[in-house]
């Protein structure tokens, strides 16, 4: 079962990925413009990424045991929580936080590092 600590090595491991306390809360950014790709819950529970808001009602149908917004929170936002422990392996936390990041990423980064988040990578 995946961690706090497998997000936080997961997610400073892709390229040029910085943690930044933001609202109290470990947050995980890209590249020199520093946007969110991904924060960790209070609880260490639960992880918030980038998910397309056209994508995400689909999404948390399919899998609602893993993916949630907050409602009132999220709403507005092209995010979707994750519950950490619901996951099925170390390679879907991977999947989910490479995911996020390349939503963020400048072009540059994204050019210089297309395997970015791929397996074998870490």
């Amino acid at each position: 079962m995946a961690t706090a600590d497998d997000v936080r090595r997961i997610a400073l491991s892709l390229p040029e990925a910085i943690e930044k306390l933001a609202w109290g809360m470990p947050t995980f950014r890209a590249g020199p413009n520093g946007k969110i790709f991904a924060s960790l819950d209070d609880d260490d529970q639960v992880i918030g990424v980038k998910c397309p808001k056209e994508e995400r009602a689909e999404l948390i149908a399919s899998e609602p045991a893993k993916f949630f917004v907050r409602e009132g929170h999220d709403d507005g936002y092209a995010w979707v929580r994750v519950r950490i422990g619901a996951l099925d392996d170390e390679e879907e936390l991977r999947a989910i936080l490479a995911d996020s990041w390349r939503q963020v990423a400048p072009r540059r980064l994204l050019e210089q590092y297309p395997e970015a988040g791929s397996r074998g990578e870490s």
